[in-house]
């Protein structure tokens, strides 16, 4: 039953990765898109391309999600089938709400989704959590990394607007368009980075509950390769009402904005994961950098009623992503025995 169960985790895992791109695919082209810098399917392979080598670059996000959000029982061979549900209900409900925020068009996190799959799974099999970590590597950084997309792209922008005060605008603005593509590219390589290993933690969490790794030997290459292919083909097959979102209902960005928000949010992902090691949402921080951008036109300028939508998204995330996980793990605990 256990090997069954670690099978369905395992493709379950790798579906969640899915979804995970064709839900944050926007996060890395939608700018480029709505200021036509790239074509739709242009951006889409470049975006594919880079969140397969990004998921390549490194495991310490991935070991977070493995072993700092929910603490495997110290007795592990006689609680395999406890951990194994909890992780198959954690995946279930981070697919459900990543799903309806699609379908809403609503640009939430798939990282804070698992998350709170996890917990809220975790919690109902009595598990324990790591809080403090929680608190430290998702809780803190679920605050600071969009203030700080926002901070940044602003002043980044305000200084570029002086750079460039006294240049013709259509050549500026066309030599911006082709440099984000380079920006575009920096974006999807952080959202590999990022977003990939949370499901190589996840697969890890369940091989190493069921004794088929070594939980000091690290992710597997497989389970890398697996990981980098499934949200590569998610990206691919594209993510349009989150994209009509980000590149446009926010606020009608051009090139010059849309290159320093796409810049100053790659930045913020590669200190969060080469530097910290935490689990941040691409999600917030392109959102968060895009409002900053547009925040230097004149507040007025960001739309921020659908601001409002979207923030509180993120805020519901992870309490509603644990709910959905909890009511799966009493739902489904009686079949799985």
């Amino acid at each position: 039953m256990e090997a069954v169960l670690v099978v369905v985790v395992v493709a379950l895992a790798l579906g969640f990765d899915f979804t995970n791109g064709f839900h944050d695919a926007a996060n890395a082209i939608a700018t480029s898109v709505s200021t036509r810098a790239l074509t739709p399917r242009a951006a889409l392979v470049m975006a594919a391309v880079m969140n397969f080598v990004g998921a390549l670059l490194g495991t310490a996000v991935a070991e977070t999600i493995a072993r700092e959000i929910v603490a495997l029982p110290e007795d592990t061979e006689a609680h395999v089938h406890l951990t194994l549900v909890v992780i198959l209900c954690a995946l279930l409900g981070a697919i459900t709400w990543n799903l309806v925020t699609w379908w809403l068009g609503l640009p939430s996190s798939s990282t804070h989704s698992i998350i709170g799959g996890l917990v809220g799974a975790g919690l109902a099999g009595g598990l324990s959590i790591h809080s403090s970590a929680i608190v430290r590597k998702v809780v803190i950084p679920m605050v600071v990394s969009p203030a700080v997309g926002f901070t940044l792209a602003f002043l980044a922008m305000v200084g570029v607007l002086w750079l460039v005060r006294r240049r013709p605008p259509s050549r500026t603005m066309r030599r911006f368009r082709y440099a984000q593509t380079v920006s575009a590219a920096a974006m999807a390589l952080g959202h590999g980075l990022q977003d990939a290993q949370k499901t190589m933690g996840v697969i890890f969490l369940a091989l190493v509950a069921n004794g088929w790794a070594n939980p000091d030997a690290g992710i597997p290459v497989w389970v890398k390769l697996a990981a980098a292919t499934a949200i590569s083909l998610g990206t691919y097959s594209g993510g349009w009402r989150i994209m009509r979102t980000l590149g446009r209902k926010i606020i009608e960005l051009d090139p010059a904005r849309g290159f320093v928000a796409e810049s100053v949010s790659a930045a913020v992902l590669y200190v969060m994961a080469l530097g910290l090691h935490a689990p941040v949402s691409t999600t917030h921080t392109i959102t968060s950098a895009i409002m900053g951008v547009g925040a230097t036109r004149r507040l007025s300028a960001v739309r921020w009623g659908v601001a409002k939508n979207i923030v509180v998204a993120w805020v519901l995330t992870i309490p509603a992503a644990a709910s959905v996980a909890a009511a799966l793990f009493f739902a489904l605990r009686p079949l799985l025995t």
